[in-house]
């Protein structure tokens, strides 16, 4: 029914945002996400998603339509609501929400608080094919860099380190360089252990 607001920004919380539009004000609940990508001065524009319950009614806002596309993807799994839908994209950007997805990324999904290991399993179970289609990712792709990576996550907890923290620096590593190969990966990362 709403598909953005436009209009002054009136209040800003890493949680939510008041937009003042023609003397009304909306308050929107946002990712961090969202909140990181918020610009300094006054005119803000969001693309909306109105969640209609019993009890209330609920606007979110979104930075990008893609992010809205995700939240609305995830919120259609049964046992994700809302709040744990913002959580995930607090938690995790878009573009790894949309990747953990399309390369069957368990342990990336289930590390966002309130997901469970059959909750995750789920998520990707009903949104990797919408995600492959809607994304135009190619399966073999995915699964190639995913490679690199868990050989470099192995190869690192053989020398020691703890697979979490590990885990950590070799996303970011991708994230920057996403064609490195495993000696890459690993050299980059005992830097940054």
């Amino acid at each position: 029914m709403i598909t953005h607001i436009q209009g002054k920004l009136v209040e800003k919380n890493p949680t939510d945002v008041v937009i003042d539009c023609n003397g009304v004000g909306y308050l929107l609940n946002i990712s961090l996400h969202t909140y990181s990508q918020i610009p300094e001065g006054e005119h803000l524009k969001l693309f909306t998603h109105l969640q209609v319950k019993e009890d209330s009614h609920t606007l979110y806002g979104f930075s990008s339509l893609a992010e809205r596309e995700i939240f609305r993807l995830l919120i259609s799994v049964s046992g994700i609501g809302a709040s744990i839908a913002r959580t995930m994209l607090s938690s995790l950007t878009p573009k790894q929400v949309i990747e953990g997805i399309a390369s069957n990324d368990i342990a990336l999904i289930q590390s966002i608080k309130g997901i469970g290991a059959k909750t995750a399993q789920r998520v990707i179970i009903d949104l990797k094919d919408k995600v492959l289609k809607i994304y135009d990712i190619d399966e073999v792709s995915v699964s190639k860099g995913n490679t690199n990576k868990d050989e470099a996550l192995s190869a690192l907890e053989v020398l020691g380190f703890v697979r979490k923290q590990a885990e950590r620096v070799v996303e970011k590593i991708i994230m920057v360089h996403p064609d490195a190969n495993v000696e890459t990966i690993i050299k980059q990362a005992l830097k940054n252990l």
